[in-house]
């Protein structure tokens, strides 16, 4: 066996032994040699999607007049505000996606408060700058401004809607007072012209929100805060105060620092509830519903089932008709398997997190196996050719797979855009289980082509390098 071939089986190896232990933990954790603390931790479970865990499906529209056009990144950003909010909740593993021009499908399994997600969907998330004057309002108490919304979503004020943030030299006074019943407070600005905030740490080296203002609203701000130093400006969500800061200076420049008492989690917090607080697009529940797991474990069990059923036909197949070959190629099979689980259980850095498991997820996954051989039937049967022309065994191999290349290609490459047409449709509007099936079946025509253009290759020559095929012409069916 020459060196290429040599270096390939190291590297499946080392793929085969991580995947085996991919699969094998539920979780991994990575410790720093040097400390003793956490390096890297990841939860390797495999994920099941509604159908088969159970939960809440939850349907959304846009909560404005049916004349008004919503536009494709209003909605967008919309999915990824609410998708944050739903994250805030603990609830895991949220699935959301726009349906059309209008609508947001939202899929949450395992979710044992329904009311409590869906309360917390229907919020308006109405960010304001609230001028509190020199009395501070303790952090989570309910206030009342001068600010309304109207029914249709959209927001009618007596002052100007824009952003405002505040850049305090000094940390925040414990805004420890509870508002005055019967108060209205002021609303100098809403969370309208805030473009960013983010966490960064102050001149004492702690924790603290920095933000950035459009041109008009750093304009009000500017005048707002040259006229304030030293009063209290709070920020309030949905009229609950987030943070009470002082106005230590003028901010003239559209940017500041919010400054306080914060740990890195809770300045975070606020840096993400100032960047995703208002929707773009006022939503509304148009329907819900909850699912049953019941289904979801019969569908796993007829899954397991059928899946076991139709590997065992495979390598059954394989090992019959192929012989020896037929034989590697089980063994590159389970090397498929291996490899495509841990992908599921682990993802692609950069690429996407984990594969959440749906049961026409299940199904491409289930079909994909199948799939696999594909390229090793047409290459075994180009080599059983070369093997009755004269060939020797090394060549017959090598002519196999360059003969059939151009058919696996072409085949696999149909099967992809197909894959990609699915993931398109079911994106577009709304229909996960679609998305499911063409993201697993994808993934699993990829490491087919892998394990049956590298793997059953390098085990082939690794095996049968050294052997004469017309010495032995049953262990190759000829």
């Amino acid at each position: 066996m020459n060196r290429r071939y040599t270096n390939w089986l190291i590297v499946i190896i080392i793929l085969i032994i991580i995947s085996a232990f991919i699969v094998s933990r539920d979780s991994i954790t990575i410790p720093n040699p040097f400390n003793g603390q956490t390096l890297f931790t990841r939860n390797t479970a495999i994920r099941l999607g509604l159908d088969l865990r159970g939960g809440l499906q939850t349907l959304l529209e846009a909560d404005v007049p049916a004349d008004s056009q919503v536009s494709a990144q209003d909605l967008a950003i919309t999915r990824q505000i609410l998708e944050n909010r739903a994250n805030g909740l603990g609830v895991s593993e949220v699935v959301m996606q726009t349906a059309g021009d209008r609508r947001i499908v939202a899929e949450f399994p395992g979710v044992s408060n329904p009311e409590e997600v869906v309360a917390a969907l229907q919020q308006t998330a109405l960010l304001e700058f609230v001028d509190f004057g020199t009395s501070p309002v303790a952090v989570g108490s309910k206030i009342e401004t001068d600010y309304q919304t109207s029914s249709a979503g959209s927001s009618v004020t007596p002052t100007p809607a824009v952003t405002a943030t505040v850049d305090p030299n000094q940390p925040t006074p414990d805004a420890s007072q509870p508002p005055t019943a019967g108060t209205v407070y002021k609303t100098v600005m809403t969370g309208a012209d805030l473009k960013e905030a983010n966490v960064q740490t102050d001149s004492f080296g702690k924790p603290a929100v920095g933000f950035n203002l459009s041109d008009k609203g750093a304009q009000i701000f500017s005048d707002y805060t040259s006229t304030h130093t030293g009063q209290y400006l709070g920020i309030v969500l949905d009229k609950t105060v987030i943070s009470a800061p002082v106005v230590n200076t003028p901010i003239t420049d559209g940017s500041g620092i919010i400054q306080g008492s914060f740990t890195a989690e809770e300045a975070n917090t606020l840096a993400v509830k100032l960047s995703y607080g208002a929707l773009p697009v006022p939503v509304k529940v148009v329907e819900s519903r909850t699912v049953g797991a019941t289904l979801g474990e019969e569908s796993v069990r007829k899954s397991l089932v059928a899946g076991l059923i139709g590997l065992t036909v495979v390598l059954l197949f394989m090992g019959l008709f192929y012989r020896v070959p037929g034989i590697i190629a089980d063994l590159a099979l389970f090397t498929y398997i291996l490899i495509t689980l841990a992908i599921f259980k682990f993802g692609i850095p950069g690429l996407f997190p984990y594969v959440t498991l749906t049961t026409p997820g299940i199904a491409g996954f289930i079909l994909s196996i199948g799939m696999a051989v594909d390229a090793n039937v047409l290459i075994f049967e180009r080599m059983k050719e070369e093997l009755r022309s004269g060939r020797n065994l090394r060549q017959a191999i090598d002519l196999g797979w360059t003969r059939a290349w151009p058919s696996i290609r072409d085949s696999n490459t149909s099967t992809l855009i197909t894959c990609l047409i699915l993931y398109i449709f079911g994106s577009s509007f709304g229909a996960s289980m679609v998305k499911g099936f063409s993201v697993t079946l994808a993934l699993g025509v990829l490491v087919s082509l892998f394990t049956a253009i590298i793997v059953t290759r390098t085990f082939l020559h690794t095996l049968l390098d050294n052997v004469k095929s017309v010495e032995h012409p049953r262990w190759f069916g000829l």
